[in-house]
């Protein structure tokens, strides 16, 4: 029995911390909303982001981060990307070299482009480098809090910080990998949503099949392009993070990345759908930044060119099909052969 404080009391924070209370840990879940604290508390539920779900009795809830955090032994981080270095601020003066550090976001920063481990080295210090843990893989939190299985794969530079995170989650609902690469880890996890943006588009707009699965097979090639140019290991978008949290992102209504693209798809504007969304869709923030890293690096990257035209150019969505259709000829194993 581990204490362990979950910083964000969103769908996924809130799964994750049920996953880890029903492992019989002690946990806190750190929610800056004193009322989302008091719902936690009084009610067992989260009813924003879980409704229906009633949650354990050793879950929780505090709206002092000091408190929150005080005699953990893990620290699992589960806030959108652009709160990442504001809250690890806040965590800063609580973190000791004792502790084991698990982040379950998915995205890259714009402007930086750098991935969410990179940002918490930022704020947190090069002595949390060990510390840190990356938990990614295909897995929607409203599945997850109804014990329905599910497999996801665990990241660290340092393999003993992965398997206390693996030991820590695992159980008969809930199976947990160990992937050594950090890198392919988060590049997979953070650039499946932008194509699950392009998914969801492609569903508004009332093509099929054929065109959800031109997109998934060709946005995954573009995500292992860039991923190996950063270094990750190409097989590593075979496997869970990769191919695996593709399918669950881009095929389910469960994905409020799909959800958004395919408003866009119908005809809604890029603010009104962030609107009427009501939670963060990490697919748009990354998009920018995959798109500036392209361009820096001389990357081509079709689907997230035309996305990023979309959405930040206000250009016509059959207008960026049409385009994708209509370019150049290629070789479809040619990054293939020059991953391997």
């Amino acid at each position: 029995m581990e204490q362990v404080a979950v910083i964000g009391a969103g769908s996924w924070g809130t799964a994750l911390a049920m996953v880890l209370a029903n492992n019989q840990h002690n946990v806190k879940v750190w929610s800056h909303r004193e009322d989302q604290v008091n719902e936690i508390n009084h009610h067992h539920t989260n009813s924003k982001y879980l409704p229906d779900v009633k949650l354990p009795s050793n879950l929780v809830a505090n709206a002092d981060i000091q408190e929150a955090v005080e005699n953990a032994k893990v620290i699992l981080l589960v806030v959108p990307t652009k709160a990442i270095r504001e809250v690890c601020r806040k965590l800063r003066p609580f973190i000791n070299t004792n502790q084991t550090l698990i982040h379950a976001s998915k995205g890259i920063e714009p402007e930086t482009h750098k991935r969410i481990s990179e940002m918490i080295e930022d704020e947190l210090g090069e002595g949390v480098h060990d510390q840190l843990v990356v938990l990614s893989g295909p897995s929607h939190a409203e599945e997850v809090a109804l014990k329905q299985p599910t497999t996801v794969t665990v990241s660290s530079y340092h393999l003993k910080s992965a398997e206390i995170a693996q030991d820590l989650f695992m159980n008969e609902h809930f199976r947990v990998y160990t992937n050594e690469d950090v890198v392919g880890v988060e590049i997979g996890g953070a650039l499946k949503n932008i194509i699950a943006l392009g998914a969801g588009i492609s569903d508004g707009l009332g093509y099929g099949d054929n065109a959800k699965a031109a997109l998934i097979t060709r946005g995954l090639a573009e995500i292992a392009r860039l991923g190996t140019q950063l270094n990750a290991n190409p097989l590593t978008f075979a496997g869970l993070t990769g191919v695996g949290d593709l399918i669950v992102t881009c095929t389910s209504q469960h994905s409020r990345n799909w959800r958004a693209g395919n408003m866009l798809g119908r005809g809604y504007v890029l603010q009104d759908v962030l609107d009427q969304m009501g939670m963060v869709v990490e697919g748009v923030r990354t998009t920018k930044a995959a798109y500036q890293l392209s361009q820096k690096l001389n990357i081509p990257m079709p689907i997230t060119e035309g996305l990023y035209e979309l959405l930040f150019d206000e250009k016509d969505p059959k207008h960026v099909v049409d385009d994708l259709m209509n370019r150049e000829k290629t070789k479809e194993l040619e990054d293939l052969s020059s991953f391997l």
